[in-house]
């Protein structure tokens, strides 16, 4: 265990206190309703897309898609008809410059029970403000270090920012183990024999506005994972530009010098925390 000061550790503590954040009152709520069913809230729309919609929408009707003062809705019950308008729609907002980086990679989005109920383009959850889900693996070493991947400049999100030593979104029909082992051989080269250590440790829930692009709202999965001493993480999807081995005073540091992208910060600041009781 390293030590930090009791003023870095409340520094991180208290940023840990705001993982959640509400949806900003003036974003449009979208539901799903499902006829006798009582309407589900599956996401927020940002105020600078309404207009845009209002009038696309007026033009060209999507089937299952409207647009009123105070909500947007979708209506459909099996999770292939929802995907299928909702899918017409993100088309819409890509032409409209509304969706960047898309990725022809499919997310999806689960009810409290687990159940998909509809896949989409994964560039247009956070669009749609729709509640997507990631895995993020720490990286450590035993002599109290951890491995931080550079993202690269190219990324669509969060450029040059520091990341945790693998990490990547859970495409549909994927689980969060599978997406963890596979995020760790593209992103760092880790073979499946280790990979296959990683240690689930919980779950961080993220919201939060992005100005321009929408609302952020994602379940991250964290695993922690142990890696040998002469181990040097390489890249293998041109997602990462690089990686640094630092000890655990200097990540706090570099947290709250705001290096990190916010989900790599957070992650990165429990599993300080943890290091530390």
């Amino acid at each position: 265990m390293t030590s930090l000061s009791t003023s870095t550790l409340a520094a991180l503590e208290e940023m840990l206190q705001n993982t959640a954040r509400s949806a900003p009152s003036e974003f449009l709520p979208f539901y799903l309703s499902r006829g006798t069913e009582v309407d589900l809230l599956i996401g927020h729309l940002n105020p600078e897309f309404i207009p845009y919609l209002q009038e696309s929408l007026r033009n060209d009707p999507i089937a299952h898609i409207s647009i009123g003062n105070d909500r947007m809705t979708v209506e459909g019950s099996g999770p292939n008809d929802l995907s299928i308008s909702l899918h017409q729609l993100a088309e819409r907002m890509r032409l409209g410059g509304y969706i960047p980086g898309w990725r022809n990679e499919e997310f999806a989005w689960l009810d409290q029970n687990g159940h998909q109920l509809f896949h989409l383009e994964r560039a247009a959850f956070r669009t749609f403000g729709f509640r997507s889900m990631a895995t993020h693996i720490n990286g450590y070493t035993k002599s109290d270090s951890i491995w931080l991947g550079r993202r690269s400049e190219s990324k669509s999100t969060d450029p040059g920012q520091l990341d945790n030593v693998a990490a990547g979104g859970i495409s549909a029909d994927e689980t969060p183990w599978v997406c963890a082992k596979r995020e760790l051989w593209e992103e760092a080269g880790v073979p499946l024999h280790i990979a296959e250590q990683v240690e689930p440790v919980g779950k961080i829930h993220m919201r939060r506005p992005i100005p321009g692009r929408g609302f952020h709202d994602e379940q991250l999965f964290v695993y922690d994972l142990e890696l040998p001493e002469n181990f040097v993480p390489t890249n293998h999807d041109g997602e990462v530009s690089g990686f640094i081995e630092i000890s655990f005073a200097e990540a706090a540091a570099r947290i709250l010098a705001d290096e990190f992208t916010s989900d790599a910060a957070f992650v990165t600041a429990d599993f300080i925390l943890r290091r530390n009781k």
